[in-house]
């Protein structure tokens, strides 16, 4: 296999060629440093490591010729959303008003080199992570690898754009409202939000307070449920905490065995928000091929909560913690000091009583549960806009253009429940299809074993975009 071959493949062609000796990660990272440099118009990077990865790839080829026992993401390249720190870099946020770096990895970063990985760069993000558009005027507009006109969507975009294109086998991404799924969607890609507390946060307590989690994208399924296996686990310092699971993530994803009882619906969380037909087909595709593999699928008329009360608290309550230490906020977009005056009441007694009111719209969603094993709905409301969905806009309109987007989404972030992105094929478009599967409290290894199974009988196409090299 050629060496940009492997550079393009995901984490398990990658650890294969390792293995194997077919490439050394020197190799393998001096390919992904010139993949990133050559798709540089995709706007997916804000920063590659260059330096820093070129010295961790030497170092791991020392350990492997001196017969050291190697980690289960030996010389995989991986990048991070610019919210999650990473040692001897500024984390930015999104945003010019950060030049101080930071002195410590992210608990989930030193896993991540703990396990071999090698850190190869940040990616672009909206400003604090507000927007599911990641369009900044810091760093401009990231583009889709299905159309460089389209948006990623976000506010993970820049790791979505860098996984489609096959930049990096996998990057990290961050979901308070929909922001790993809605990529995900966007560039046909999988993107799993885990149970909230399963994903440290550390050296921070909370990310956008009950809202936000930490999260892999990929390609595939097994690719996530590996890079899964090695950051999860809550440390003491988390405020949330997530249950252990009866099996590893890797393991549920050659799962089988179980005849699952799966609800699907079409109706949005948002009133008043209908899904694109091309979406509505996308699910009624999926209904078709769960049926196909023998589960149970059936309509259902979910009694959704509104959300409202317990989720802008926490939104602009997050943006304020995370506003609240940059450098020079005089730096910050005209957009974000609107949304920062606008939530001046999210203070913490108004959060604090935001996370209660979550957790009773938990306990009362969870009776969805109680009928069926899963729940099928659409990802987002509408296909991939076209790019400047931002400009020129204040807080409120960027708001409002925001609905359709994480419709579907960010109820699961107010209480809490894993939830996936599922490519589902390609619309008439020609840009990608995704469908989103909701699991009960802890039910991420169900949501995997019903992905794996679905990506194995419907694999998704790569992009158009080709690399130019």
């Amino acid at each position: 296999m050629d060496i940009h071959e492997v550079a393009g493949a995901g984490v398990r062609e990658q650890r294969e060629a390792l293995d194997s000796g077919a490439v050394s990660v020197t190799e393998l990272v001096d390919a992904t440093l010139d993949r990133i440099d050559a798709a540089a118009e995709l706007g997916a990077f804000i920063r590659v490591l260059r330096e820093q990865a070129r010295a961790q790839a030497a170092e791991y080829d020392r350990q492997r010729a001196a017969g050291a026992e190697l980690g289960p993401l030996h010389g995989i390249p991986v990048a991070i959303k610019d919210e999650i720190d990473v040692a001897g870099v500024v984390t930015t946020f999104g945003t010019r008003a950060n030049r101080t770096p930071v002195v410590a990895d992210a608990e989930v970063v030193r896993r991540l080199r703990a396990a071999g990985a090698v850190i190869i760069g940040k990616t672009a993000m909206p400003e604090f992570g507000q927007w599911p558009f990641t369009e900044s005027s810091t760093f401009g507009m990231t583009r889709n690898p299905w159309d460089l006109g389209r948006s990623t969507g976000g506010s993970s975009g820049g790791s979505a754009a860098a996984v489609a294109a096959g930049l990096v086998p996998v990057a990290l991404g961050g979901d308070g409202g929909g922001s790993i799924r809605i990529p995900a969607a966007c560039c046909g890609i999988f993107g799993l939000k885990p149970q909230r507390g399963r994903v440290p946060t550390a050296p921070h307590e909370h990310l956008w307070w009950a809202l936000g989690v930490v999260g892999p994208l990929t390609r595939g399924v097994l690719d996530s449920a590996m890079v899964y296996d090695v950051i999860r686990g809550s440390t003491a310092s988390d405020r949330f905490q997530a249950l252990d699971p009866i099996m590893s993530f890797e393991e549920a994803t050659r799962r089988t065995d179980r005849v699952l009882r799966i609800g699907y619906s079409l109706r949005s969380p948002v009133p008043m928000t209908k899904p694109d037909p091309e979406h509505v087909r996308a699910v009624e595709d999926t209904v078709a091929l769960l049926a196909g593999l023998g589960h149970t699928v059936f309509e259902i008329d979910p009694d959704y909560p509104d959300p409202t009360s317990a989720f802008f608290p926490q939104f602009f309550g997050g943006v304020r913690a995370e506003a609240a230490v940059v450098d020079d906020p005089g730096l910050l977009e005209r957009r974000t000091r609107e949304t920062l005056r606008l939530g001046v009441w999210a203070r913490r007694a108004v959060v604090e009583r935001a996370i209660r009111r979550g957790e009773v719209l938990a306990r009362g969603i969870d009776r969805v549960f109680d009928d069926c094993d899963l729940l099928l709905t659409p990802t987002t409301a509408i296909r991939p806009p076209v790019l400047g969905v931002l400009d020129g806009v204040g807080s409120v309109r960027a708001q409002l253009a925001s609905i359709p987007m994480v419709a579907y989404t960010g109820l699961w972030n107010v209480t809490g429940h894993p939830a996936a992105s599922i490519p589902s094929g390609v619309a008439a478009d020609g840009l990608p299809l995704a469908v989103q599967l909701i699991g009960p409290a802890n039910g991420e290894t169900t949501i995997l074993s019903v992905a794996a199974q679905l990506e194995r009988e419907r694999p998704q196409p790569r992009p158009p975009y080709r690399i130019p090299l």
